[in-house]
Order: C-alpha cells, then structure tokens, then sequence
C-alpha cells in the first residue's frame, strides 16, 4: 500500500540564505554579508544532497525550489553543481519542475541563461510593486523599471515565469490595487503570488507598528476589499486562485508548492530550511540551523546540517494536514485521515459547513468562497487553536 505522502508527492527545497538588503517586512531566514565563498556552499548543499538521497532512494522527485534570501545572487556553476547532484541521486519526474527565486536588482541575462542551462525551468520574481514610490516604502532596491526589465529578461529566457505583489500597503486604496492588479495580468503573466501585507513581530515594520510609526495602512474592511477585487479579477483574466494567495493560468500552477499543500513530503536543505520525511512508516519533521555559518561548519565538521527531528504523532499530522490542504481551492480528501471522521470533528464540519465556511461533498472537504477571506479563523474553529 502507498505510503500517504505519495499523495502530495516528493520535492527538494535548497534555502539559499543571502540577500543585498533587508526588506522591513521580512521576516524569512535572509543575511546581508559582505563576500561568500559560492565554492564552499556549492561543495555544502552537494554533501547534504549525498545525505538525504540515501534516505530517499528510489523516491521520484517531481521538484527542486531554490528559495532564500535571493538564490539569484548564485553562481550559475552553483546551481549546475546542485542539479547535477540532484539527477544522479533520484529518478526525475518527466516534467520536473525546477524554481529559482529572482530580485530584479540581480537579474542579468547571462545569469538567467546560466540557470536555463543548468536545468532551472521557472523563476519566481519578487516584484512586490508597480510604482516607485511604494517600492521605497518596501524597502525594495530595485524601481518599477528595473522590475519590468527584469520581467522581460526572465520571459526571454523561460518559459514560465511569476512573480510575487504584496497589497494593502501603506496609502493604497482598493482603485490603486485594481489598476496595479491590471497592469500585472497585462504583462502575459502565467502565475502570480499576491499576498496582503502582514506586520511580522522581530522586523523593521513590527517594531515600527509597535511604536505607533507605521501608518496609512488599510483597515480590515478596505483589505477584504482588495481581497475580493483580487479574486475577481484575476479570474476574470483566466488565472484562478487555485490556492489563498496563488493564482494561474490552468496548467501552470506551482508543482512544489502543491507538494507542501497536498501533504507531500519534502527534503529541505540550507541554513534554517523545513522538511516533512516519512521514512520507516514514520513522519518527521526537519529543521536547520538558522546561521548560515554555523549551518556551513555543522556540514563540514558533522556531515549533516540538522538539529533534532521531531516524530509527528497523529494529532500533528492532521492538524499540519488541514492547515495546508485548505488552502487549496480542491481542498483535501478526508479519507487520507480516518480520525476526520470522528464525532469531534464531524460535528464542528457540520457546524462550519451550515454557515458556508466549509463544504463536504464525496469525501471532499473544501474551504467555500466565503470562508477563503477568514481561512485562519475557520481553521482555529475546526482544529481548536
């Protein structure tokens, strides 16, 4: 019998951990240094690679996501040296898909090309904004220019690109996010990640909010505003939200992404990256340490980077199960998890599903448009946090 996770299917996640600047929202595992040794970390993730292929084998992957940081401050002959490793440790999907995340401040052409040949199939830009001045306001170093530059740059060389807005930013009312929105589908875009703008504790912005300093931002009634406008018009120009904050055209959604939300398991290597492993019938949970150097020494002197995992009991593992499947506009099948069908949480499905939070239907559960804009509250009611 297949184990889940095939379900979700097997995907590799390389962190790389630098970056030119510190955005003020940002609250991913991102550094600003001064010079990095490409050959040192190139040598680093290949080892690891070595490690979690022997765990793995026979496994097939059906993606690689270089995430970070800004993973196209790499070396092309880095990312060559991981993706060589990566075909001769697994049986590759016929249409693996492999991602690499891109500033348009280090977008170069030559670079791009470096990655099409190594084996990168799509880039992942993180634009953020249309408009110069909201740019600033990001901390963002790249102008509106640079980004449709870039943009350009990117679709001249692969065959699929998206790229990433943030919306209820300071000063923007629902008219400016539907002209910019407009402006973004009219570039031939075949994907578009579109988050509302969250204040994270431990960044500029969070310790700004505190202090009373961060203003102009939308309430809570303009943002279901901009939210709503979003879906419309995203489905209106043939990219639907297949997921809370994803849009694409049919046929293009993220394969990696569906891994993480379909359950699936995924290996994640590089300073502070995550992974779901079920190995021996057992699901764990990895993490690595967050410095970068000290992830870099723990390699060369251990041979591994990770701290401790952690075995995921049942309870875990649905609650993990739910908040990520839900996100998904297919929703989950709740055969995957026979508890679902436990009196304690059939009776909250009914309740949720009478006020079309929720809806059952053929053993699947999926979140109604209604309860899209208030996911998280839905899933602290079913899951009890």
């Amino acid at each position: 019998m297949p184990e889940d996770w095939e379900n979700g299917g097997f995907g590799l996640y390389i962190h790389w951990p630098f970056c030119q600047a510190k955005c003020p929202y940002c609250d991913f595992n991102s550094h600003v240094v001064a010079q990095i040794d490409q050959t040192a970390w190139a040598a680093a993730y290949v080892s690891e690679i070595d490690r979690v292929g022997a765990e793995t084998e026979g496994r097939v992957l059906r993606s690689v996501f270089f995430g970070g940081g800004t993973p196209s401050l790499m070396d092309p002959g880095v990312v060559d040296a991981i993706l060589t490793k990566v075909r001769a440790t697994w049986p590759i999907a016929n249409d693996l898909e492999v991602t690499l995340e891109a500033n348009p401040t280090s977008v170069e052409a030559g670079r791009f090309a470096g990655y099409r040949d190594a084996g990168v199939n799509r880039v992942s830009m993180g634009i953020q904004a249309l408009n110069d001045r909201d740019l600033k306001a990001l901390g963002r170093l790249h102008s509106a220019a640079d980004a449709m530059a870039a943009f350009d740059v990117a679709r001249g060389v692969f065959d699929r690109v998206s790229f990433d807005l943030i919306y209820a930013r300071q000063g923007q009312s629902v008219s400016d996010w539907q002209a910019e929105l407009r402006q973004a589908l009219s570039l031939a875009v075949d994907h578009l990640s579109l988050y509302q703008l969250t204040i994270e504790e431990g960044t500029a912005f969070g310790d700004r909010y505190a202090a009373g300093k961060l203003r102009g931002l939308p309430d809570d009634d303009v943002s279901a505003d901009m939210y709503a406008a979003t879906q419309e018009i995203c489905a209106a120009a043939g990219l639907a939200g297949y997921e809370v904050s994803n849009h694409a055209r049919p046929g293009f959604e993220s394969v990696h992404n569906k891994i993480y939300w379909r359950y699936g398991d995924y290996a994640g290597i590089g300073p502070g990256a995550h992974g779901r492993l079920t190995l021996g019938g057992r699901r764990f949970a990895t993490e690595a340490p967050k410095a970068p150097g000290a992830w870099l020494q723990q390699v060369n002197r251990l041979e591994h980077g990770e701290l401790a995992r952690e075995a995921l009991d049942d309870e875990a593992q649905l609650s993990e199960f739910l908040l990520m499947g839900l996100r998904l506009t297919d929703g989950v099948d709740v055969r995957r998890f026979p508890e679902l069908s436990n009196a304690k949480y059939m009776n909250k499905i009914k309740y949720l599903s009478e006020i079309d939070m929720l809806a059952l239907d053929a053993d699947v559960l999926r979140i109604t448009p209604p309860g899209r804009p208030v996911l998280n509250a839905v899933l602290r009611a079913l899951l009890d946090v």
